[in-house]
């Protein structure tokens, strides 16, 4: 190794990695090493491919053919990290990242008796198409498909078998590469579903479900699996007729995620739900947010107040809880004293006390909250208004000289105003107390490695009606292997911000409808989910379709691109039209 010490730290790590995993001989690292490629691994394979004449393929255009794939054991694919990619003339090319470790593609022709020959790809794309083709665990799963002692794991067996059975070392493996897996793809939430001839498992990214590849024969293991979630959740496994809810805590590399686990009875099983959440992940500024100036002007005005109500509204899963720990972190200070009341906790903030719902043991919002307003709070994040008592609760918290933060599920802004008063609470109470609510969503950003420009007629259409510049360009989605050909990678959000001015409150007092209140919140400078949907768009983030699958025909007829075009047509017929 010491002929590298001639290269710099991150090219000689790189080679070394290389040595040790035989992706390439010293004598081969050193020749490379003076040449100054580039320190990638892609690089060190293409270099290597021209000096041994070996084809090289980054997979891009190359699917491999399932037939042959099926030739050989998915376990010992796994182990060798090799991939049968085609036959071509008699011989079946196998990619592999690693030359010189011959072991594995003498192994294949032994087991098969079929000729075989190397083709070198990179590491990760050979992991990445073997999870793709042979599904998540097929390691595991293949493993256990030879251990005859586990053909007790069917419908009906007894629960010591099954409690055995969910403790063996494969399934074990196979639940913490589920785990892992949806992790490292940035998934939400892990769905478990059985049917009658299959186990599906599907993730939940960027707010969509994927289904997850998975081996043929995962059915037979579907008790083990659901029993090992079960022993993880510290829930009955001998339980299967009624619904269960329960927690993990698990820890991969250094992060924490918290693993809220549902599991409820269907007809071929239990399905089994696993929502994920990340507790290290590490909260943005709120210029991080992407609220367009004014949303984060008057959000930046209305955390500053002393006392009031402040609203985010939305459905599960569009970020609210984040957005009002962005505010949090904003005002966190040695001089205010700031407490929340969640169910569960998702981050951890320094400096804030935090409440955990149980409600097993009767500490439930409403509860806690009273007792919080014994602590002389400067602050109050309450994770959820769920019923009346707690809307009353915060009401009076607010009155009494608290700034208090809460979510609710309404599909807009005005709308958090009428559910408060059909919850209960008094119009002069809302009025009196609510100082601004916002309104968010999520949709999905474009994956920057494959959008492209999109010049079609279609796009020609979108521009006239929402008054884009012809010559401005706006994009569209393709997919790629990068995005797991979804077109799409991350997501934004859009909000919309309504101030309780005057106008406002003498509404509320009235008790007027969502409609007139939305009308009167308009004429006062609030702009629509949709309208800033359709900013993102002009920014080249998103899609006019992602913005209409989030947004409603209303949303979009009020915003301020409802003027009329040459053609005489509106926004809420461009919603129609699409």
């Amino acid at each position: 190794m010491s002929q590298l010490n001639i290269v710099d730290g991150t090219m000689r790590a790189l080679l070394e990695r290389m040595i040790s995993a035989r992706q390439l001989s010293p004598l081969d690292a050193q020749t490379f090493a003076k040449q100054g490629g580039a320190a990638t691994e892609d690089a060190a394979l293409r270099w290597l491919a021209t000096e041994y004449d070996v084809p090289f393929t980054a997979l891009d255009a190359v699917e491999p053919d399932r037939q042959v794939l099926s030739l050989f054991p998915a376990r010992v694919l796994l182990k060798e990290h090799l991939l049968p990619l085609r036959r071509t003339n008699g011989v079946i090319e196998v990619a592999t990242s690693r030359l010189f470790a011959t072991q594995g593609l003498d192994a294949l022709k032994a087991m098969t008796g079929l000729s075989l020959t190397p083709v070198l790809a990179p590491t990760e794309v050979i992991e990445r198409e073997m999870k793709k083709h042979l599904g998540v665990g097929a390691d595991t799963i293949g493993t256990l498909n030879e251990e005859a002692g586990l053909e007790v794991v069917q419908e009906g067996i007894a629960d010591d078998d099954l409690d055995s059975a969910a403790e063996d070392a494969s399934i074990i493996r196979f639940v913490n590469q589920v785990l892992r897996d949806a992790i490292e793809l940035r998934a939400s939430d892990v769905h478990l579903e059985p049917f009658e001839d299959e186990f599906r498992i599907r993730y939940r990214i960027d707010g969509d479900l994927q289904e997850v590849p998975v081996p043929p024969s995962l059915k037979r293991f579907q008790p083990a699996i659901v029993s090992r979630v079960k022993i993880l959740s510290h829930l009955n496994i001998a339980e299967k007729r009624v619904p269960q809810d329960g927690r993990i805590k698990i820890r991969v590399d250094t992060h924490e995620v918290d693993i809220r686990v549902s599991i409820i009875p269907m007809l071929h099983g239990e399905a089994v739900v696993m929502r994920l959440l990340r507790q290290n992940s590490k909260l943005r500024g709120m210029g991080d947010l992407g609220m367009n100036h004014r949303e984060l002007e008057c959000f930046r005005r209305v955390v500053q107040l002393p006392h009031g109500i402040v609203l985010v509204t939305g459905p599960t899963g569009s970020g609210k809880t984040s957005t009002l720990y962005t505010a949090l972190n904003e005002i966190n200070d040695h001089v205010r004293k700031i407490i929340t009341i969640e169910d569960p906790v998702e981050y951890q903030l320094k400096g804030v006390n935090q409440i955990q719902v149980n409600e097993k043991s009767g500490l439930t919002f409403a509860r806690g909250l009273r007792s919080i307003l014994r602590h002389d709070p400067d602050v109050v994040l309450i994770g959820e208004i769920r019923d009346h008592e707690t809307a009353q609760i915060a009401v009076q918290a607010s009155l009494t000289g608290h700034l208090v933060f809460s979510t609710l599920h309404t599909n807009d802004a005005p709308g958090a105003i009428t559910r408060l008063v059909d919850m209960g609470v008094e119009p002069y109470l809302v009025a009196s107390s609510l100082e601004a609510v916002l309104a968010q969503r999520l949709v999905r950003v474009l994956c920057p490695h494959c959008k492209v420009v999109d010049d079609s007629p279609t796009a020609a259409t979108y521009k006239a009606k929402l008054g884009i510049p012809l010559a401005h360009p706006i994009y569209k989605s393709v997919g790629c292997r990068e995005c797991r050909n979804t077109g799409f990678h991350g997501r934004n959000a859009i909000f919309e911000w309504m101030d309780t001015n005057v106008e406002i409150r003498q509404l509320i007092l009235q008790n007027t409808s969502a409609d007139k209140l939305r009308d009167a919140a308009l004429r006062n400078g609030m702009r629509t989910l949709a309208e800033d949907g359709w900013r993102l768009v002009r920014q080249g983030a998103t899609t006019v379709e992602e913005v209409l699958s989030v947004t409603t025909a209303k949303e979009v007829s009020r915003t301020s691109v409802d003027e009329k075009d040459d053609g005489g047509e509106t926004a809420a017929q461009l919603a129609v039209a699409l």
